[in-house]
Protein backbone atom coordinates (compact mmCIF):
# COMPACT_ATOMS: atom_id res chain seq x y z
CA UNK A 1 0.00 0.00 0.00
CA UNK A 2 1.40 3.50 -0.99
CA UNK A 3 1.56 6.38 0.80
CA UNK A 4 -2.00 8.24 -0.57
CA UNK A 5 -4.01 5.23 -0.27
CA UNK A 6 -2.36 4.92 3.87
CA UNK A 7 -3.55 8.28 4.71
CA UNK A 8 -6.91 7.16 2.71
CA UNK A 9 -7.65 5.17 5.23
CA UNK A 10 -5.86 6.41 8.54
CA UNK A 11 -8.68 7.86 10.55
CA UNK A 12 -9.13 9.30 14.29
CA UNK A 13 -9.91 5.85 15.90
CA UNK A 14 -12.84 6.71 18.77
CA UNK A 15 -13.37 3.40 20.07
CA UNK A 16 -11.12 0.55 20.67
CA UNK A 17 -11.33 -3.45 21.38
CA UNK A 18 -9.79 -3.11 24.61
CA UNK A 19 -9.14 -6.69 24.32
CA UNK A 20 -6.57 -6.65 21.41
CA UNK A 21 -3.12 -5.91 22.95
CA UNK A 22 -0.25 -4.61 20.60
CA UNK A 23 2.70 -7.13 20.05
CA UNK A 24 5.88 -6.35 21.69
CA UNK A 25 7.69 -6.62 18.38
CA UNK A 26 5.19 -3.90 17.65
CA UNK A 27 5.93 -1.65 20.43
CA UNK A 28 9.64 -2.19 19.79
CA UNK A 29 9.21 -0.73 16.28
CA UNK A 30 7.41 2.02 17.24
CA UNK A 31 10.17 3.21 19.80
CA UNK A 32 13.06 2.52 17.81
CA UNK A 33 10.64 4.76 14.98
CA UNK A 34 10.17 7.55 17.16
CA UNK A 35 14.24 7.60 18.13
CA UNK A 36 14.18 8.79 14.20
CA UNK A 37 12.13 11.09 14.45
CA UNK A 38 13.01 14.64 12.62
CA UNK A 39 13.82 17.51 14.62
CA UNK A 40 15.22 21.04 13.28
CA UNK A 41 19.01 20.92 14.30
CA UNK A 42 18.28 17.48 15.33
CA UNK A 43 17.54 19.00 18.45
CA UNK A 44 15.69 15.95 19.68
CA UNK A 45 14.18 17.97 22.89
CA UNK A 46 11.69 14.94 23.75
CA UNK A 47 10.48 12.29 25.95
CA UNK A 48 7.69 9.72 25.02
CA UNK A 49 6.08 7.79 27.73
CA UNK A 50 4.46 4.22 26.94
CA UNK A 51 1.92 3.48 29.55
CA UNK A 52 0.40 0.25 30.11
CA UNK A 53 -0.02 -0.19 33.46
CA UNK A 54 -3.86 -0.20 34.17
CA UNK A 55 -3.47 1.93 37.58
CA UNK A 56 -1.50 4.77 35.56
CA UNK A 57 -3.62 4.42 32.74
CA UNK A 58 -6.69 5.02 35.30
CA UNK A 59 -5.43 8.00 36.62
CA UNK A 60 -3.99 9.27 33.07
CA UNK A 61 -7.92 8.70 32.08
CA UNK A 62 -9.13 10.61 34.91
CA UNK A 63 -6.99 13.87 33.76
CA UNK A 64 -8.04 13.70 30.02
CA UNK A 65 -11.77 15.00 30.12
CA UNK A 66 -13.19 13.63 26.72
CA UNK A 67 -10.22 11.13 26.06
CA UNK A 68 -10.61 8.52 29.58
CA UNK A 69 -12.51 6.34 27.01
CA UNK A 70 -9.86 6.02 24.81
CA UNK A 71 -7.20 5.78 27.51
CA UNK A 72 -8.66 3.18 29.35
CA UNK A 73 -10.02 0.89 26.03
CA UNK A 74 -6.48 1.46 23.78
CA UNK A 75 -3.43 -1.04 24.14
CA UNK A 76 -1.23 1.63 25.13
CA UNK A 77 -0.91 5.63 25.46
CA UNK A 78 2.13 7.43 24.39
CA UNK A 79 2.30 10.97 25.99
CA UNK A 80 4.64 13.17 24.07
CA UNK A 81 6.52 15.59 26.56
CA UNK A 82 8.74 18.96 25.65
CA UNK A 83 12.07 19.51 27.19
CA UNK A 84 11.32 21.93 29.82
CA UNK A 85 14.91 22.76 31.27
CA UNK A 86 16.71 25.20 28.93
CA UNK A 87 19.88 24.39 31.17
CA UNK A 88 19.66 20.94 30.53
CA UNK A 89 18.68 21.21 27.09
CA UNK A 90 21.94 23.47 26.35
CA UNK A 91 23.72 20.30 27.88
CA UNK A 92 22.20 18.16 26.03
CA UNK A 93 23.15 19.35 22.41
CA UNK A 94 26.19 20.19 23.31
CA UNK A 95 27.30 16.46 24.62
CA UNK A 96 25.84 15.60 21.36
CA UNK A 97 25.64 17.90 18.23
CA UNK A 98 28.02 19.19 15.55
CA UNK A 99 29.68 22.59 16.72
CA UNK A 100 27.28 24.33 13.76
CA UNK A 101 24.04 23.32 15.42
CA UNK A 102 24.78 24.12 18.47
CA UNK A 103 26.00 27.36 17.34
CA UNK A 104 23.33 27.86 15.49
CA UNK A 105 21.19 27.11 18.83
CA UNK A 106 23.22 29.82 20.70
CA UNK A 107 23.18 32.72 17.65
CA UNK A 108 19.52 32.68 16.89
CA UNK A 109 17.65 30.72 19.49
CA UNK A 110 19.25 31.56 23.00
CA UNK A 111 19.42 35.26 22.83
CA UNK A 112 15.28 34.52 22.30
CA UNK A 113 12.95 35.13 25.53
CA UNK A 114 12.54 31.88 27.23
CA UNK A 115 8.88 31.52 26.38
CA UNK A 116 9.36 31.65 22.31
CA UNK A 117 12.81 29.28 23.10
CA UNK A 118 10.16 26.84 24.73
CA UNK A 119 7.81 27.15 21.98
CA UNK A 120 10.51 26.08 19.39
CA UNK A 121 11.17 23.25 21.83
CA UNK A 122 7.46 22.08 21.57
CA UNK A 123 7.35 22.57 17.90
CA UNK A 124 10.11 19.89 17.78
CA UNK A 125 7.92 17.65 19.70
CA UNK A 126 5.08 18.16 17.06
CA UNK A 127 7.18 16.94 14.28
CA UNK A 128 7.41 13.59 16.09
CA UNK A 129 3.49 13.60 15.93
CA UNK A 130 3.04 13.21 12.65
CA UNK A 131 5.89 10.90 12.50
CA UNK A 132 4.61 8.94 14.76
CA UNK A 133 0.81 9.08 13.31
CA UNK A 134 2.05 8.16 9.70
CA UNK A 135 4.20 5.03 11.32
CA UNK A 136 0.80 4.05 13.34
CA UNK A 137 -0.99 3.55 9.48
CA UNK A 138 2.04 1.78 8.36
CA UNK A 139 1.85 -0.80 10.93
CA UNK A 140 -2.15 -1.33 10.90
CA UNK A 141 -2.10 0.17 14.15
CA UNK A 142 -5.15 2.73 15.22
CA UNK A 143 -4.42 5.76 17.06
CA UNK A 144 -5.70 8.94 18.34
CA UNK A 145 -4.04 11.78 19.23
CA UNK A 146 -5.14 13.89 21.89
CA UNK A 147 -4.51 17.07 23.48
CA UNK A 148 -7.53 17.41 25.72
CA UNK A 149 -5.25 16.01 28.35
CA UNK A 150 -4.68 18.20 31.73
CA UNK A 151 -0.69 18.68 31.17
CA UNK A 152 0.18 19.55 34.88
CA UNK A 153 -1.58 16.18 36.00
CA UNK A 154 -0.40 13.94 33.55
CA UNK A 155 3.64 15.50 34.94
CA UNK A 156 2.88 14.80 38.03
CA UNK A 157 1.59 11.30 37.57
CA UNK A 158 4.30 10.09 35.34
CA UNK A 159 6.75 11.59 37.89
CA UNK A 160 8.46 13.71 34.98
CA UNK A 161 11.65 16.12 35.83
CA UNK A 162 12.38 18.61 33.05
CA UNK A 163 9.87 17.86 30.67
CA UNK A 164 6.46 19.05 30.22
CA UNK A 165 3.71 16.85 28.60
CA UNK A 166 2.18 18.66 25.31
CA UNK A 167 -0.08 15.25 24.31
CA UNK A 168 -0.75 11.96 24.33
CA UNK A 169 -1.51 9.47 21.32
CA UNK A 170 -3.28 6.40 21.95
CA UNK A 171 -2.46 3.53 20.14
CA UNK A 172 -4.21 -0.12 19.39
CA UNK A 173 -6.78 -2.19 17.33
CA UNK A 174 -9.77 -0.21 16.68
CA UNK A 175 -13.19 -1.35 17.83
CA UNK A 176 -15.19 -3.04 14.69
CA UNK A 177 -18.33 -0.99 15.30
CA UNK A 178 -16.34 2.47 15.63
CA UNK A 179 -18.45 4.59 13.81
CA UNK A 180 -15.72 7.15 12.87
CA UNK A 181 -13.85 4.56 10.52
CA UNK A 182 -13.81 5.98 6.94
CA UNK A 183 -16.21 3.18 5.73
CA UNK A 184 -18.65 4.53 7.40
CA UNK A 185 -18.19 7.86 8.38
CA UNK A 186 -16.42 9.52 5.07
CA UNK A 187 -13.54 11.61 5.35
CA UNK A 188 -14.05 15.71 5.70
CA UNK A 189 -11.59 17.63 4.15
CA UNK A 190 -11.14 20.95 2.09
CA UNK A 191 -10.75 20.76 -1.26
CA UNK A 192 -6.89 20.74 -2.81
CA UNK A 193 -7.39 24.04 -4.79
CA UNK A 194 -8.44 25.63 -1.23
CA UNK A 195 -5.37 24.62 0.84
CA UNK A 196 -2.44 24.08 -2.21
CA UNK A 197 -1.55 26.76 -4.62
CA UNK A 198 1.62 26.78 -7.50
CA UNK A 199 3.48 29.61 -8.33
Amino acid sequence: MDFLELAQKRYTTKKYNANEKLSDEVITKLKNILQLSPSSINSQPWHFSFVFNPQIKEQLAEASYFNAPKVLESSCTVVFSAIDNLEKFEQQIEANLPEGAVGYYRQFLKPLPEHEVKAWLQHQVYLSLGYFLSACASLGIDSTSMEGIEKDKYKQILKLQDYQPLFAVAIGKRDENDANQPELKPKSRLLVDQIISEL
